[in-house]
């Protein structure tokens, strides 16, 4: 379930930049309710996209936002409360992790889903209940 992170250059700390990845990753996991499940934790990764100042725009404008987009399967966060409990906890960890004066309204999250069998890693795709039945496995 990849997590792309893009930012432009100098609003994550240096530290910010090497933890945004796994804190967002422990997140998503947790508002997914797979703590401690090996199959959910190997199927999460993303990248950081670090760009000049002048390359990133929002309203139009040049604006210092970052940007959080998960990609997931349609069984993923599967309820508002869900969904809520990962932009909340994103949006923390962004706060965290930027430069001192880094506003709230330029941090932007979003969630995009696959559809049923839209989702796969290498040649091996998956449908939400085959995803299911992978991850009731590794929990046992």
């Amino acid at each position: 379930m990849p997590i792309t992170v893009t930012a432009p250059e100098g609003v994550l700390t240096s530290a910010g930049e090497r933890e945004i990845l796994p804190r967002l990753s422990a997140a998503l996991i947790k508002a997914s309710g797979a703590t401690g499940n090996a199959f959910f934790r190997s199927i999460v990764g993303g990248t950081v996209h670090l760009l000049p100042p002048h390359h990133i725009y929002a309203g139009g404008a040049n604006r210092p936002v970052v940007m959080v987009e998960l990609k997931l399967p349609n069984i993923g966060l599967g309820s508002t409360e869900a969904r809520n409990a990962f932009i909340t906890a994103a949006a923390d960890i962004v706060a965290e992790l930027c430069v001192p004066g880094h506003r709230p309204e330029n941090t932007w999250i979003n969630i995009v889903n696959a559809p049923d069998g839209g989702w796969g890693i290498g040649s091996q795709q998956y449908t939400g209940d085959q995803l299911i039945a992978a991850a009731t496995a590794a929990a046992h």
